[in-house]
């Protein structure tokens, strides 16, 4: 199974194990990893689920959609190289060991 490194906002991190074919966001949500929110289930409407992807990893990521690229735009989070959105990060094998950092926010105050 491949793992999910999460490092999170206090520093901490933790490495799920993940079924290919999951999301980044939906294992952070299904093992209650603190600061991913998803408040649209995984449809791209709400980017909530923002991560900065390790650039070691970036690279083998299909580029941003649209819409993935448009919500990344208007994110409360800072916008940086490796911004993702966690529901568009499909887990493969190919993947393990994938560190994404979480932000320290995800929603405007």
């Amino acid at each position: 199974m491949p793992k999910i490194i999460y490092e999170l906002s206090d520093g901490s991190t933790r490495t799920i194990e993940a079924n290919a074919g999951d999301n980044v966001m939906q294992v952070a949500m299904s093992h209650d990893i603190a600061g991913i929110l998803g408040r649209c289930g995984g449809f791209c409407n709400c980017g909530t689920c923002h991560v900065y992807v390790d650039a070691q990893w970036a690279d083998q990521l299909p580029e941003p959609a649209f819409d993935e690229d448009a919500l990344l735009s208007e994110s409360a989070a800072e916008r940086q190289p490796g911004s993702r959105l966690g529901c568009q990060v499909i887990v493969t094998e190919a993947l393990d060991g994938i560190t994404v950092t979480i932000p320290e926010r995800q929603e405007f105050d």
